[in-house]
């Protein structure tokens, strides 16, 4: 019994002790109304186009969209670009060329062969590697973002308050570790990213104000879009099938009333 005691004065002690330590667990993720939220969500095209070109001036340095192929981007549904920007927006990425007609997959002096990208392509990487891609960011990997709406619990408002949650001043007793960032939005507050959009990151050529949120907006729009890039197509087809069950279930019940008027 001598020894129980303190034993049950450890145990309190420690559950109390755990109890009083602050929780660094995410904290909920704001809520944004967003056009493509709802039964007649829809994409904002101008916003769709906007939030590339935020992806591709700041974001695309670091994440790759390995999922999204530049065709893509002048289909139905799509951000609404024309063939000819597409293909221009194409002609500007390198991509790998593959063996010539030598066998060769790289130049005299080692570096890999490439060309101008076609409608075909996917959006390159921006890293060769994965250890690349870490040795560039302090150990960390970014990820792709071609799903990540779909692969993050909170979806766009995770990812929006993500973006828009690094200007907030830590607690006191909060430690920010070196090479991270405190955001309150990240699970342990601490992330490898660093901030990445200010107020001017991008200038939009329709005059919208370049402020952190609309930037932020945009390009979260944009990924919702890489995430689910047929979103309209399957929500007119789902108000399709439901106004054709619904008027198969008017003729089936007028269909019942005459088949058993005489029965009753």
């Amino acid at each position: 019994m001598r020894f129980l005691l303190p034993l049950g004065l450890v145990i309190a002690m420690g559950a109390s002790q755990a109890a009083a330590e602050p929780s660094t667990a995410a904290l909920p993720p704001n809520t944004v109304s967003w056009s493509f939220d709802g039964p007649f969500g829809h994409y904002d095209r101008a916003s769709l186009q906007r939030g590339f070109q935020v992806y591709k001036e700041v974001c695309s340095a670091c994440h790759s969209l390995n999922r999204v192929a530049f065709h893509s981007l002048s289909d139905d549904g799509g951000p609404g670009f024309t063939d000819a920007e597409m293909k221009a927006i194409a002609a500007a990425y390198k991509v790998p060329a593959g063996p010539n007609d030598k066998g060769e997959t790289v130049d005299a002096n080692g570096n890999p062969l490439t060309r101008a990208g076609i409608p075909a392509d996917y959006f390159p990487p921006p890293f060769a590697n994965e250890q690349a891609a870490r040795t560039a960011n302090s150990g960390a990997l970014p990820p792709d973002l071609s799903l990540i709406e779909k692969a993050r619990a909170g979806g766009a408002n995770y990812v929006y308050s993500i973006l828009t949650g690094f200007r907030q001043t830590p607690p006191g007793w909060f430690h920010v570790m070196a090479n991270k960032y405190y955001n309150p939005y990240f699970d342990g507050w601490n992330i490898s990213m660093p901030p990445p959009l200010a107020k001017g990151t991008v200038t939009f050529s329709d005059g919208t104000p370049n402020t952190v949120e609309q930037e932020a907006r945009d390009v979260v729009t944009f990924l919702a879009w890489t995430s689910e890039p047929k979103m309209e197509e399957r929500k007119r087809l789902g108000f399709g099938v439901i106004a054709f069950l619904l008027l198969l279930s008017g003729l089936l019940f007028l269909s019942y009333r005459k088949v058993w008027k005489d029965a009753h």
